[in-house]
């Protein structure tokens, strides 16, 4: 995150999205206020509306922070010397962060799918992440010469979305570890 404020402290604008987005994920889009975000940020409530005239700027904010925080990801699993090693990387993140996702739900996931159920001009901020993630994947999958990247870039994205829901709804981390090994293996049977 950036510092703007040469203390070593993120900006408020920084803490305003990265409070909005942690609140959102963990109660959803709908029940977040602008106050609790706020007093999340340790910023004062009447500031808010400096950095986001209104609360549906704030949630593209968010949106957009997000896709730039999986870009930024992404930008560092390019190290990986091969395409299998890359998107096996990718799924493992998700494992990385199993205990969040088994009580909240993935942040891309939950975000997307609440943002896409809206009508309200929010619903074309929804796939951005989830795009993101499938074109990159998609890109893995052409350079080990696969005819079906595209499927298979989504087949991927299903299968983390899926062990992130169903870890989520039961309560149970376990279910993304042992779907992240699957697709870990199922992605060494492609390559």
């Amino acid at each position: 995150m950036p510092n703007v404020n040469g203390t070593g402290r993120p900006g408020k604008r920084e803490r305003l999205v990265a409070a909005a987005g942690d609140l959102m994920h963990r109660q959803g889009v709908q029940r977040t206020k602008i106050a609790e975000v706020a007093e999340a940020a340790d910023v004062p409530p009447g500031n808010v509306y400096y950095y986001f005239k209104t609360r549906d700027d704030m949630v593209r904010a968010v949106a957009e922070d997000q896709a730039a925080q999986f870009a930024a990801m992404l930008a560092t699993i390019e190290r990986q010397p091969d395409p299998a090693g890359r998107l096996k990387a990718l799924v493992r993140s998700w494992d990385d962060m199993r205990d969040i996702v088994a009580r909240y739900g993935c942040p891309v996931g939950n975000l997307s799918s609440e943002l896409a159920r809206n009508a309200d001009g929010l619903e074309r901020y929804a796939p951005m992440a989830m795009n993101l993630i499938i074109d990159w994947a998609q890109a893995q999958f052409e350079a080990l010469g696969r005819p079906d990247a595209r499927d298979l870039a989504i087949t991927l994205l299903a299968g983390v979305q899926g062990a992130a829901l169903l870890a989520s709804t039961l309560r149970d981390p376990l279910i993304v570890t042992r779907e992240v090994s699957r697709l870990g293996h199922w992605i060494d049977a492609l390559a």
